[in-house]
């Protein structure tokens, strides 16, 4: 009757269950850890852009086409006659130089006058690409050109069909040469300023010093 008892006892309470272990078996790579990481996070957005509109390529029209074929044509022909007044100068003042000195180096000697003036011809130049001014560079070309048109007008004979023959080279390589300068700052205008900046220098908020003596914004005065 007692091992009847014990048989019922032990019916009545259920078996143990047989569950996983918590801990996976197969443990999982690093690269497919990483991955299971990534797929979790949320998608990223695209950065803004910025303000500024990105403007297509303008294709050249006939207009640009035709002021760049003036503009190189005008080039040549400052060049051309630049060239053929250097040539025409080159005799006074090298006669210059003979009536002073009998040394080796008078054939040279021109080259001090128009060595200065090609030295800033090509610094005016490079101004211009640049956009920037170049007052010094203009000052020593207009020098040298005043230097190369006295020395001519000095050798020629005193009269003023001569006179101005002898000075026409050096007056007409100057006039060229600045019409050459003004293409380039035609082809390659000045940037303009943003009207930011000058709204910013407009608004901006007064010194201390300034605002020292005045009462404060919604103060009755005394």
């Amino acid at each position: 009757m007692l091992q009847d008892a014990m048989e019922e006892q032990q019916a009545r309470i259920p078996a143990a269950r047989h569950e996983d272990h918590p801990v996976d078996p197969a443990p999982r790579t690093p690269r497919e850890a990483l991955v299971e990481i990534t797929a979790e996070l949320p998608l990223l957005k695209a950065a803004p852009r910025g303000h500024r509109k990105v403007r297509p390529r303008q294709r050249p029209d006939g207009l640009r086409i035709a002021s760049y074929c003036i503009a190189a044509l005008v080039t040549v022909i400052a060049s051309a006659v630049s060239i053929f007044g250097g040539l025409v100068a080159y005799d006074p003042l090298r006669l210059v130089a003979a009536s002073r000195t009998q040394s080796g180096p008078v054939p040279w000697w021109p080259l001090l006058v128009f060595g200065p003036w090609l030295v800033a011809a090509l610094s005016i130049f490079r101004s211009a690409l640049h956009q920037r001014r170049a007052f010094h560079s203009w000052c020593v070309l207009l020098l040298f050109s005043a230097i190369a048109m006295t020395l001519c007008v000095a050798q020629a004979p005193k009269n003023v069909v001569a006179t101005a023959a002898a000075a026409l080279p050096s007056f007409a390589s100057l006039a060229c040469f600045q019409q050459v300068v003004r293409q380039i700052t035609l082809t390659r205008p000045p940037r303009r300023r943003t009207l930011a900046r000058h709204r910013v220098k407009s608004a901006e908020v007064p010194t201390d010093e300034a605002t020292a003596g005045r009462p404060p914004r919604g103060a009755r005065p005394a």
